[in-house]
């Protein structure tokens, strides 16, 4: 049997459902349908935000908004201006979905549910007649003259006018994309936590530091640096300096097949030579007292006496009788340590793709292909990515959006 729909989107996740709703609410003559392999749609919202689900950022800057995009920056300018995370707000608090901010920007429903931002996409999507089809997966798609022929793993063929493809980090969805004229970055993990088995942190597993810099101590044209909250963990190290770095430096990593130098400074506010003059002061002012006792710094007393105990021969010595060798140590230690990545672990849930769609190949005004007309892309399945803090769902509704707008421009 042979069913049409104008629209057809591939992928029932978060661009998925805002490209169906915001395409129907321009045209609400259009017949369309959202096609999801797997029971549930909207998985990754379900689960994202630790169940919370992170909708987006309070940055209302296009310009500053793009640096947390590693890559899709340039592409996401233009977009960002035309609907941003001041327009995602709008967007759901005028269909009842109330939100909050987080003193780190964070933005989430107030329910603390992300039940309550699926039940606000499935509830209008229903009711702008958007049929929803649940395991329903597609076995291959090919262009015609009039648009596109989907057929179905049941064998079932429906055709469409217009085809959006919003299939996330989905194999199959780079595979379409091929086969329709489009090339692709290779995919491969962003948004990561490091694999580090070091002495140094090897008991201390739940201690954080407010504030670190840290960078990959290899040679590029632009050095891969980092600053934020670290957490010491069972694995070695995360929280959103690690996680901004292995975004940034998702290609470098893969490489280098995860075996990294990366060079951390517990004190951001010191650099090797004048953490050399701290500690000389610390020397003459409390020359009696053992080093390892407590901090002149503000860090964790766990982290601290570890520190200590790597870089003296004798971790019961006071301060007058260090030698020059051991506060050359623990000056290295304190702001140029240097850990050995060796692979790299998952962030909970929310794994994040590093490849798609290359961004060239798509108009970024309207989300169409400039390959295949009629063809137009949301989402993951693009060669964007962004930090963790809500930027990802950003993308997704923005290019969603605009997808939707695309289309409607066509129809006139």
């Amino acid at each position: 049997m042979n069913h049409y729909s104008d629209v057809i989107i591939i992928g029932g996740g978060a661009a998925g459902f805002f490209g169906a709703i915001n395409t129907a609410i321009q045209n609400k003559n259009l017949s369309i349908t959202i096609l999801e392999a797997s029971p549930q749609v909207l998985g990754k919202v379900k689960i994202s935000g630790g169940g919370r689900c992170n909708v987006t950022h309070h940055c209302f800057n296009p310009s500053e908004l793009i640096n947390y995009y590693p890559r899709g920056n340039k592409e996401l300018r233009g977009a960002f201006a035309r609907f941003q995370p001041q327009d995602t707000i709008n967007w759901f608090e005028s269909r009842g979905v109330k939100l909050k901010t987080e003193g780190d920007g964070r933005i989430f429903p107030i329910s603390d549910d992300s039940q309550t931002i699926i039940d606000c996409l499935v509830k209008n999507a229903q009711k702008l007649g958007i049929k929803i089809l649940t395991k329903t997966p597609v076995k291959d798609i090919n262009k015609s003259e009039s648009g596109f022929n989907l057929t179905l793993k049941s064998g079932e063929i429906l055709t469409a006018k217009y085809l959006l493809i919003a299939t996330g980090s989905n194999p199959l969805g780079y595979q379409w994309a091929k086969k329709l004229g489009h090339s692709i970055q290779s995919p491969i993990p962003s948004l990561f936590t490091f694999k580090i088995n070091d002495v140094r942190i090897k008991d201390l597993a739940g201690v954080s530091v407010n504030n670190v810099d840290i960078y990959l101590d290899i040679k590029l044209k632009k050095k891969l640096e980092q600053s934020g909250a670290l957490l010491i963990t069972h694995w070695g190290l995360s929280a959103p300096a690690v996680l901004k770095l292995s975004a940034w430096g998702a290609r470098v990593l893969y490489d280098h097949k995860y075996n990294v130098p990366l060079i951390i400074n517990w004190l951001p506010e010191y650099n090797l030579e004048s953490i050399k003059a701290k500690l000389q002061e610390i020397k003459l002012s409390i020359s009696k007292q053992k080093v390892i006792n407590y901090s002149q710094f503000n860090l964790p007393k766990r982290l601290w006496q570890s520190l200590v105990n790597y870089s003296l021969t004798n971790n019961q010595k006071i301060w007058a009788d260090l030698t020059k060798k051991e506060m050359d140590n623990l000056s290295i230690e304190l702001t140029k340590g240097k850990y050995i990545i060796e692979g790299k672990g998952m962030f909970k849930e929310e794994f994040v793709t590093c490849g798609g769609v290359t961004l060239k190949e798509v108009d970024f005004k309207t989300m169409m292909s400039k390959i295949c007309p009629n063809l137009f892309f949301a989402g993951e399945i693009l060669d964007i990515d962004g930090v963790t803090g809500g930027f990802n769902f950003q993308n997704a509704w923005t290019t969603g959006y605009l997808a939707g707008i695309g289309i409607n421009q066509l129809e006139g």
